[in-house]
């Protein structure tokens, strides 16, 4: 079972998507020109394969849920330009062939690469990317890191219902804790260039709970029975923090691009 088993439609809806700025970055760290082909790891229901839509033109996106698959091809079929080509594969990262001959210009694994098997990843990847090719691994800060009151508030709620360490589904989660540029450059990718992009968001109780659904650490299916209570108390506390019911969110994307060494 997915650690993402019943969240679909939490995550489609409530997930904040890949910022304009973002993409912008992960667009300039390829050669532009004719076909450019993206691969997508983890691409969960297809937010970062949208955000890049009419800027690559041969695209493959790969998730091990067939839920979130389905998501992403009902949002992104409609939008994919004419001349474009989208494939949407059920696989692992550690078991994706590409088709014979095909190599990605660029690779993006985004809120994703924690929950892979990092240095094998890298080194297969090392087939799978064209000759300038890159791979960006990217993310910004979940609630769990609680870096405002009401974050942490939060999850002194949910480490209330479900215990003090971080939940991934039925396990707990497992830290990593070297610096990703640290791994990359013990890759094939070696040349490593960090990009910081800041987001300002601001949220409701309702996405707020949308958007817990959506992760691994507050999915519905943790709290059985007690969901309704779980929600009750997110709001009551949630309400000691606004009286308004915004609830404003400093964030940041930090981009990892790594290339392979030339020299």
């Amino acid at each position: 079972m997915s650690l993402f088993h019943g969240t679909v439609g939490f995550y489609r809806q409530y997930r904040p998507g890949i910022p304009a700025t973002v993409a912008d970055v992960l667009d300039a760290a390829v050669p532009t020109g004719a076909p450019r082909r993206l691969l997508d790891v983890g691409t969960g229901t297809g937010l970062v394969v949208e955000a890049l839509l009419g800027r690559f033109d041969d695209i493959i996106a790969i998730d091990n849920d067939p839920d979130m698959l389905a998501a992403a091809e009902d949002a992104l079929r409609p939008q994919l330009a004419a001349d474009a080509q989208l494939r949407l594969q059920e696989v692992t990262a550690e078991k994706f062939t590409p088709p014979a001959g095909w190599q990605a210009e660029l690779v993006t694994i985004c809120r994703a690469f924690h929950w892979l098997d990092q240095a094998a990843i890298l080194t297969r990847l090392d087939a799978q990317v064209s000759p300038d090719g890159a791979v960006a691994i990217f993310g910004d800060n979940s609630f769990w890191t609680a870096t405002s009151d009401w974050k942490a508030a939060i999850r002194a709620v949910i480490q209330d219902f479900l215990g003090e360490q971080r939940r991934a589904g039925e396990r707990t989660f497992q830290h990593h804790n070297r610096p990703y540029s640290e791994i990359m450059r013990e890759s094939p990718f070696s040349q490593v260039e960090e990009h910081t992009v800041p987001v300002n968001r601001t949220w409701t109780a309702d996405s707020i709970l949308g958007y817990l659904h959506s992760t691994s650490f507050a999915a519905p299916q943790l709290f059985g029975d007690r969901l309704g209570e779980f929600d009750s108390a997110v709001r009551a506390t949630l309400a000691r923090y606004s009286d308004t019911d915004t609830f404003a969110e400093d964030n940041e994307f930090l981009i990892r691009v790594g290339r392979r060494d030339r020299a």
